[in-house]
């Protein structure tokens, strides 16, 4: 079935409409003003709002309404849009506006071949914006097709200090010398690394249900429908046992291990197969080992998930779980792909995180009671002894704050939200 023109125009037309009254929180991001962008990230990160961003930006610096031409692809009316449909957003807008047009496509994923037609309007220098839920999205072989036309960028949920940014709590390096903005700063962190960053759970009191939609919707829609999973059972254990085991070394094998004992049948290329459709979700990333050697580097990576929200979802008073998956997702959204764990059964080191392009290693550790000091201290200086290229040392609590020299080697004691908010990027 043909896409009408009118079906178009009252798309774009209602999309205008919930452009000009949105309210915009900043966000951390930044834009060239005559670039074309691939946006992808986790489903409600905030790409859309960015989209708005930009068409605003773009009417308040002269631009009309109508050279603005939004469609979101997971409008039910545009549902059976087919590549051929393409064309005629073309000649609405031609009819809309003499002028050149700006095209913003919101989860133009859903409609196979979309990328060819991307790369027609790249190639007449038009003027593009498009977000997906897919990190296959930023494969190789998307953007041979694209030709290097857009510029991609990942859209996370809110850090931190656009958490706060959000909340209206102010968060400079002077506003913490204040005692009652440092409690509000705590208790907003509270918030957010229980429930995560989605940027309109700030709208709910049950931020949990909402979360928790936000996750069926992922599961149920952008991995098993996407995919062709048959069974989703599967796929929500194995989800779960991932949740359960965040901060630890889990191969496939161990994975399907834990499945298999449980009573369900299925094979070990399955369970590979459901991991990486849950990372192309942007559910799930992982992290090697930086002393393994390249096959233990793919078989034994550390899974977090891209969002403490989701990951609390599955957790009873696993407060050191979150944590962890906090600092990761903070490190994740700086270091991108430089950042590792380190566990060597030679040395006997284990240490939760090591960022070599910054030489800092960072422990986790909820709190340094008498029976977690000594461990978390002790491999950090065993790492300074055993490898020259790691300088910096930094153990991220919830709440405690120190300096820590030991046999020469000075360890900085953080708690997690003045970590999450890197206001003096030491890290």
């Amino acid at each position: 079935m043909t896409i009408s023109n009118n079906i178009l125009k009252n798309v774009i037309f209602d999309q205008r409409e919930n452009i000009r009254e949105f309210n915009i929180v900043p966000r951390e991001y930044s834009f060239e003003a005559n670039g074309s962008y691939v946006l992808v990230g986790l489903r409600r990160a905030g790409k859309s709002t960015l989209l708005y961003k930009m068409v605003q930006d773009l009417v308040a610096s002269g631009v009309s309404w109508e050279q603005i031409i939004y469609i979101n692809f997971e409008d039910e009316r545009l549902t059976g849009f087919q590549t051929t449909d393409f064309n005629n957003i073309l000649a609405v807008q031609a009819e809309l506006s003499n002028k050149k047009g700006y095209y913003f496509f919101d989860e133009i994923q859903n409609v196979d071949g979309w990328e060819k037609f991307a790369r027609r309007l790249a190639d007449a220098k038009e003027h593009v914006c498009i977000t997906g839920s897919n990190a296959k999205m930023l494969s190789k072989d998307i953007e041979k097709t694209l030709g290097g036309r857009y510029l991609s960028k990942y859209i996370s949920t809110y850090n931190f200090r656009e958490f706060l940014t959000a909340n209206k709590i102010n968060h400079g390096k002077n506003d913490l010398y204040q005692t009652k903005t440092m409690g509000t700063v705590k208790a907003c962190f509270d918030q957010y690394y229980i429930f995560g960053g989605f940027p309109e759970s700030l709208l709910y009191k049950e931020k949990r249900e909402y979360v928790s939609s936000i996750y069926q919707k992922i599961l149920l829609g952008d991995v098993v429908a996407r995919n062709g999973i048959r069974n989703d059972d599967v796929l929500r254990i194995m989800m779960k046992k991932i949740a359960e085991t965040v901060g630890q070394p889990l191969s496939y094998t161990k994975l399907h291990d834990i499945v298999t004992n449980i009573g369900y049948k299925i094979s070990k290329d399955s369970i590979i197969n459901y991991v990486e459709n849950a990372k192309d979700a942007f559910l799930l990333f992982d992290i090697q080992n930086y002393f393994a050697k390249l096959a233990d580097k793919e078989s034994n990576p550390k899974y977090y998930y891209y969002d403490n929200g989701l990951v609390n979802l599955f957790l009873v008073d696993k407060k050191s779980i979150l944590l962890e998956n906090v600092v990761a997702v903070t490190l994740k959204n700086k270091y991108k792909d430089d950042l590792y764990y380190l566990k060597s059964s030679k040395t006997n080191i284990d240490v939760d995180f090591y960022i070599p392009g910054i030489k800092t290693a960072v422990q986790v550790a909820y709190e340094l009671s008498a029976t977690s000091r000594d461990r978390e201290i002790d491999n950090l200086v065993k790492l300074s002894k055993n490898m020259k290229d790691a300088e910096r040392f930094i153990i991220v609590t919830y709440d405690e704050e120190d300096i820590i020299e030991k046999d020469g080697v000075k360890i900085n004691v953080i708690p997690a939200y003045l970590f999450c908010l890197d206001n003096d990027n030491e890290y």
